[in-house]
């Protein structure tokens, strides 16, 4: 790699690695996981940084590497290995967002299936639009919005809340941003 791209591609990691971080948690639900997915993401960003860079949208390929890097970890067996089989408590209600509501909605994400949970993640986490969430995950936009709806009906029935009334809306992950 020549310098000025290793500059280039450092660059772009270091300002963007807890972007990332949070991006990958939120599909994994696993900080751990999370961690490994971003390395993984980063090497190969790394390793093919001409290629990244020569896209049109940096961002929507860098997920587009995430989200595939996360569906090869689920393949693996260790993946499917559960510790425990005690649920988390419910958080408390309350007006203002607390880090109960938000490992809340981060137990209710990681509940959801890897497709809902990774369009809603990409939607309304990493504000990717319909159109861009459908480039990374390589779907039409029908599926999108499709897997948006059940998603964020599965999401409510998980948490407890009712219809937001606005289409699209996610109280709590927009607080747990």
């Amino acid at each position: 790699m020549r310098p000025d791209d290793e500059r280039e591609c450092v660059a772009y990691l270091t300002a963007n690695l807890p972007r990332l971080h949070r991006t990958a948690y939120l599909l994994c639900g696993d900080a751990h996981l999370a961690d490994d997915i971003v390395q993984s993401t980063a090497v190969a960003l790394y390793l093919h940084w001409r290629r990244v860079r020569a896209a049109d949208n940096v961002d929507g390929y860098v997920h587009r590497v995430m989200v595939r890097k996360h569906v090869d970890t689920r393949r693996l067996a260790w993946s499917r290995v559960l510790l425990t089989e005690i649920p988390p408590e419910p958080p408390a209600s309350g007006g203002e967002s607390t880090v109960e509501d938000r490992d809340a909605m981060a137990a209710a994400l990681a509940r959801l299936p890897v497709g809902q949970r990774t369009v809603l993640v990409l939607r309304y986490y990493a504000d990717l639009s319909v159109e861009d969430t459908a480039a990374v995950l390589g779907c039409s936009e029908g599926n999108v919005k499709s897997q948006a709806s059940r998603g964020l009906a599965a999401l409510r029935d998980l948490v407890g809340q009712p219809d937001a009334g606005e289409p699209g809306s996610l109280h709590g992950l927009e607080r747990a941003r």
